[in-house]
Parts: C-alpha cells; structure tokens; sequence
C-alpha cells in the first residue's frame, strides 16, 4: 500500500510562499555578496574590495578582473585565451599588456616575478592561483584597517602674487605634506591609475595634504613672475592654512628642490624629508650627463604634441616618464596634460623649474633625509639623486631598479620604495 500524504486544511498557502520567497532571496543575496579568502587576501566580486592583511588596496578594473578570474578557478590552470576572453573581452590585446597585469596582480597579493607563491606562471600554458580559496560572507570581517578614505576635502588658499592654491586633505593620522609637482589635478589625481596608488600607500597610515602647483589643476593658471621661491610661498600658504607646525614632507621630481628651500627657510617646520627622483640644480643650469635629455627636446614634445593622445611626440613624451606604463596609465597622463595645464604654460613652467637650484643650500639641511632615485631615470638622472644624498648632511640614499621617473605600482620596485618610505617615516616618530 502506498502511503499517501495530505496537507492539514489549516495550512497557510501565502505564509508558506511568502516563507520560500524570502529564503529565496536570502539565499541569492547571500550568492550576490560572496567574497573569497585565500592567503593573507579577501576579494569581493560585490562590493569591488580587494582587502590585504586587512587593508584595502586600489586595483585598476582589469587587474581586479584578472585576478578575480583566477581566484574563481580555485587553483585550476587559466590560459590567457581565457583571461582574454574574461577580462578583455575578446579584444586584441598583446603579451605585454597581459604580463603588465599579471605583474600588477602579484603585486597586490605580495609576490613577485621570482616569488610566485601566490600567482603562479605555468610557461607556455597559463597561470593559477597556487594557495587555497575559501568562501566568506563577511568581507568587512577581515577588514582590520581600511585606512583610506572615499572622500577629500579640498579647500583653496592665498598664496603670494595673488595666486589661488588648491589644496586638499584625506586619510587619518599624523600630518604629511606632499609637495606639488609638474603634472598635478587634485580631483583627477585621486581617481588616476598613475597617482591614486601612491595616494593610497601615503594616506594609510597619515593625514595627507597635497595642492595643486600655482599653473596646474585647480590653483591659478597665472605663472608671472614665478620663481624657486614664489612656488615655496605656495607650501608655505598650505601648511599655514591648514595649521601645521611640524610636518614630514614627500617631494618628487622639481617639488625636491621647493622642499629643500623651504626646510632650510623654515627648519623648525620640518621634520623629515622624502627626496623622490629629485635634483639639486635643473637642466638648463648643469652639464648634460650621458643620457640627460636636454631642455630643447623636451619643450619641442611640448610644443609639438602637447595633449594630442594620437600624437607620437606625445607618446613619446608619456614614454619618456613612464617607460614601463600600462596603457590605461599612459591613457590618463594624456588626459592629465589636457586637463592640467595649456601647452604654452606647460612649456612656461618646464622653463621655470628647469632653472631651480639648490646646490649651494644642501650642506645647510640638518633635518633627517631619504633620497630615493630610479637608476635608469631619463627625465632627472641618478647622479642629481647623488648629488642630493651626499651633499646633505647624514642623508639616507636608496637606489631603484627602474627606468620610470614616475613611480608605478606593478613595477618590484614600488615595494622596496613604500617599505623604505614608511619605515623613515615611522622612525620620525619615535
């Protein structure tokens, strides 16, 4: 005899469904928020967080992609038909711009080309994620300290000659002030592929102030008159806008000499220097070095393609500063040109700059120094970082590997930099 099962006549139909319909949703929400765990990494598809050792990290879409692609194989061998067709979308794209991202990738997990012990190359076949993955439905639960914010507050001041400076303010901690430099634009600065790492990595552990230099981004476009010491007047105007006494500062490229000038101006103000890619005495003032590029070529790639994104003279001069930069990252120095500043002002300030000299003060810099400089930099050549390390007293020098005037995140490199940088600056503290 087959047993028969009959509902009672007192069940509830619609609370049932209502029930189904809601653990339903549940469940699918609960599909939708999925994050994954592997390593010291958590990535979340969902909330586009990518989380190490609790703190998040800025990834560029298609690195995120890339490396979501292989953490959803959980160990399986990926072709690059496949990350092509996963990230790409099909699209032509050539073996440099995948190892770009592979590079970018190991990076962000903490390995490197040598160390793959996160993101495996299998020659000749693909790549894998070489560690476990485990599912979580938490991700804020792994986060023990996001440190950057979503948000800046940018405020403007009075400078001298009447100029307007653009200044803005994010993440949380002690004060660091980072020198205005050539190319600079607060807002396009915060969401840039180039700028928005290095934004991230200063700001984690630090209350950061940056501006925009007096004829770039958002500050006056007016460069009459300006010299060494009127772009000083201008950090000068920022640290007293925002009430800062005692501060560290970070300078790349021509904001090393404004650093310089000001710290032997106002030595009780600072209490450390990071020199990044810097110079004592600018292109037009010194001999040519073997390799120096001279004033003549860069105002002629100036002139000739300035913001043209389809111009060779332009992407010979992103190329220039950024030898090793993926194509989004060259894309947005482009865009940075137009938006930034107008070739003939470009071609004005380049002047400008490239007549600053500060070789006579460096001996008169008692405040502890860091000089950081690429080895292979066309713009500003190693020796000028040398000159810097040897000239002021007790300074602290650290060669890079690298080729790019500007630092770039998927280059092994950017770790060896950030760790040098951090640990300087943890020492001012103690």
């Amino acid at each position: 005899m087959k047993a028969s099962f009959r509902i009672p006549c007192h069940f509830d139909y619609s609370a049932w469904f209502a029930f189904k319909v809601l653990e339903y949703c549940r469940q699918k929400a609960v599909q939708c928020s999925m994050a994954y765990r592997f390593s010291n990494c958590v990535i979340d598809p969902e909330k586009y967080l990518f989380l190490r050792d609790g703190l998040a990290i800025h990834l560029e879409p298609q690195v995120f992609d890339l490396l979501l692609a292989l953490v959803e194989k959980r160990g399986r061998l990926v072709t690059k038909d496949e990350l092509v067709e996963t990230v790409w979308r099909g699209l032509s794209v050539s073996d440099a711009t995948i190892s770009a991202r592979i590079n970018a990738s190991r990076k962000a997990v903490g390995d490197t080309g040598q160390v793959q012990a996160i993101v495996k190359t299998v020659h000749g076949r693909g790549f894998k994620l070489n560690v476990e993955v485990q599912e979580s439905e938490d991700t804020s639960a792994h986060a023990i300290e996001i440190n950057h914010t979503d948000t800046q507050n940018i405020h403007f001041t009075r400078s001298s000659l009447g100029a307007k400076i653009a200044f803005s303010k994010s993440g949380d901690g002690p004060p660091l002030v980072r020198v205005a430099h050539w190319l600079s634009h607060l807002e396009l600065d915060w969401h840039s592929p180039v700028w928005r790492p290095l934004i991230e990595a200063l700001e984690s552990k630090y209350t950061l102030f940056r501006y925009d230099q007096r004829g770039t981004g958002l500050s006056s476009r007016d460069l009459d008159g300006a010299d060494l010491d009127v772009f000083v007047d201008d950090l000068e105007a920022v640290a007293d806008a925002r009430k800062l006494d005692r501060f560290p500062i970070f300078a790349a490229s021509q904001a090393v000499p404004v650093a310089i000038r000001f710290t032997q101006k106002y030595p009780e103000r600072v209490t450390g220097l990071v020199l990044y890619g810097g110079y004592a005495k600018g292109r037009a003032l010194r001999e040519a070095a073997q390799g120096d590029i001279d004033e003549d070529t860069i105002l002629g790639l100036i002139r000739a393609g300035w913001g043209k994104a389809d111009s060779p003279f332009v992407n010979a001069f992103s190329t220039l500063f950024m030898p090793d930069a993926t194509p989004e990252q060259l894309d947005g120095f482009v865009k940075m040109q137009t938006e930034t500043i107008s070739s003939e002002n470009a071609a004005q300030l380049r002047k400008i700059i490239d007549r600053f000299d500060v070789s006579e003060i460096l001996e008169t810099v008692c405040t502890p120094t860091l000089v950081l400089h690429a080895i292979s930099d066309a713009v500003q050549p190693v020796e000028q970082g040398r000159i810097l390390a040897s000239e002021i007293p007790e300074a602290k020098y650290v060669s890079l590997e690298s080729r790019n005037h500007i630092p770039l995140p998927q280059e092994d490199t950017w770790a060896q930099m950030m760790h040098e940088v951090q640990l300087f600056l943890r020492s001012l503290q103690s």
